[in-house]
């Protein structure tokens, strides 16, 4: 059942919206899992690849392969890493491009804006309406 009015259900429109995207939404939409370290630390599951975050591919032909990302490019959707190329026929190597849902974060570049990124996107642990018991004496008195 659609429930957001402003935002179209049609699978043909979502698909022209989302490979017609201009580059600050593409930068959103290739985003990258952390890894169980970074994301206990950080508190936030994905984040927006950048150039110079370390990664480690999860599927495809170069699964299990690690490397420091070279370039982000958008307009194909897709990431270069170190280390990772083919020969051509002529003897040179190029770039595999991989797209990021496919790699996981293992090591982030940190600056000011990354670290305010961060901070905004931290899932605070609540207490989900849970009672204790100091509360709970207080409120039968």
């Amino acid at each position: 059942m659609k429930t957001h009015r402003g935002v179209t259900s049609s699978r043909r429109k979502c698909r022209k919206a989302h490979f017609t995207a201009p580059s600050h939404i593409r930068r959103r939409i290739m985003g990258c899992h952390l890894s169980k370290d970074l994301r206990a630390q950080y508190r936030v599951r994905a984040i927006p690849i950048r150039k110079d975050d370390e990664v480690t591919v999860m599927r495809g032909n170069h699964k299990g392969k690690k490397g420091k990302v070279i370039s982000v490019y958008r307009k194909r959707w897709a990431i270069h890493v170190e280390k990772i190329t083919k020969d051509k026929a002529n003897g040179t190597q190029v770039q595999v491009p991989i797209h990021p849902s496919n790699c996981m974060i293992t090591k982030l570049k940190i600056d000011n804006d990354r670290k305010r990124i961060l901070d905004k996107k931290k899932v605070v642990e609540k207490d989900k309406g849970k009672f204790q018991t100091g509360k709970v004496e207080m409120a039968l008195d």
